[in-house]
């Protein structure tokens, strides 16, 4: 049974994990709460991933020993980026030492195997929370994005898009200045893990090319042939 569903934007979690029974544990829980979730089962995977798409993540889970690279190691190379993603730990070791030494890395939480989803669960939706205050604002030319108020303007008047195409954008405007490939665009914004037709992505493209793009200027999103698109940073 549901026991909520976060509103706005699909808000996205990080498993890094290498005990398939524990990964697929949690990402099924996950799922179910509405969550979109990536997992990684090792080490190397999921640190590239946390730091390639850092801005994505609002909660990360990481195992403490995994192979290639230590779930510690992993905590220090986000924080030493001086990223605020929370990070939770999900480890067997039990010992007052080992939890102080997890903090000190820089997570957020410390959560003991074997755990209840329920516990977890709130866990992850206190840190959260604890992120909500905080007014998160993209831009790039005159369009503005405020995603706590699900908004976005342009020249200060409000534009209408419908849920993908906000989500598209702000895929986009998370990404500011990077190429966003077509694979990526489905995985990010569909949630799709599987060969798929991506001629989806061109016609919400044109749609929020004609809602965002003014009169005789360049596309606010451009086209980078063969690979995606990207929106540029502003000079």
């Amino acid at each position: 049974m549901k026991t909520g569903k976060p509103e706005n934007k699909t808000m996205r979690i990080l498993i890094v994990e290498d005990e398939p029974s524990i990964a697929n544990f949690v990402r099924d829980g996950l799922e179910e709460e509405g969550y979109a979730v990536d997992v990684a089962d090792n080490g190397k995977q999921g640190l590239q991933l946390a730091l390639d798409y850092i801005e994505e993540y609002d909660v990360i889970l990481l195992d403490w020993m995994l192979p290639g690279l230590s779930g510690i190691e992993i905590c220090r190379n986000i924080r030493n980026k001086n990223k605020t993603v929370p990070v939770i730990f999900l480890t067997a070791k039990d010992t007052v030492d080992d939890a102080v030494f997890g903090l000190e890395t820089g997570a957020n939480d410390y959560i003991r195997k074997p755990f209840s989803f329920e516990e977890l669960l709130a866990r992850i939706r206190v840190h959260m929370r604890k992120g909500e205050s905080q007014t998160i604002i993209f831009s790039a030319a005159e369009i503005e994005m405020n995603i706590e108020k699900h908004t976005v303007s342009k020249n200060d008047h409000l534009v209408e898009l419908t849920q993908k195409e906000f989500s598209l954008l702000e895929y986009f405007l998370r990404n500011k200045g990077k190429v966003c490939r077509r694979t990526g665009i489905i995985e990010k914004v569909w949630d799709i893990h599987f060969d798929y037709d991506t001629s989806v992505i061109d016609v919400y493209i044109n749609t929020l090319r004609k809602k965002l793009d003014a009169p005789g200027k360049p596309s606010l999103i451009k086209t980078v042939r063969g690979v995606g698109y990207k929106i540029e940073e502003e000079e």
